[in-house]
């Protein structure tokens, strides 16, 4: 006789993408981004196949769903080796390392240097309904 496995607490969590800004939602329903840059090395907690939500909103507040979607790419590189291409799908108004360093330093509020670790997580958006 065949028997499931047994099911695990982290099968039925739900994961999201936050994104605060309201540029950042309209990127994203625009699909002009679709991709997200993380700070450190977040491969633990994203895995390619994984489905999330993507979610827009201030931080502390309501959020909008965006859309759902599946994660097909994780990567952990330094931000030095970020190709222009990898930086224009999380940000379309930059293409350098320099640029996106900045930008990442408002965001983190904190000095970011291109020799730091980020993690680039491509992503999909799912059309239709999922269940």
């Amino acid at each position: 006789m065949i028997s499931a496995l047994p099911r695990l607490p982290e099968d039925d969590a739900m994961y999201a993408l936050n994104f605060y800004s309201p540029i950042v939602a309209e990127q994203l329903r625009s699909g002009r981004k679709t991709a997200t840059i993380r700070l450190g090395d977040k491969s633990a907690k994203y895995r390619k196949g994984m489905v999330v939500q993507v979610l827009a909103g201030a931080r502390f507040s309501a959020r909008e769903k965006v859309f759902d979607a599946v994660i097909d790419k994780v990567e952990v590189k330094r931000l030095a080796d970020l190709s222009p291409r990898e930086i224009e799908h999380d940000n379309p108004e930059i293409r350098r390392t320099d640029e996106f360093a900045r930008w990442l330093s408002q965001l983190y509020n904190r000095d970011i240097s291109e020799d730091d670790t980020v993690t680039i997580i491509r992503f999909s958006q799912i059309v239709g309904t999922m269940f």
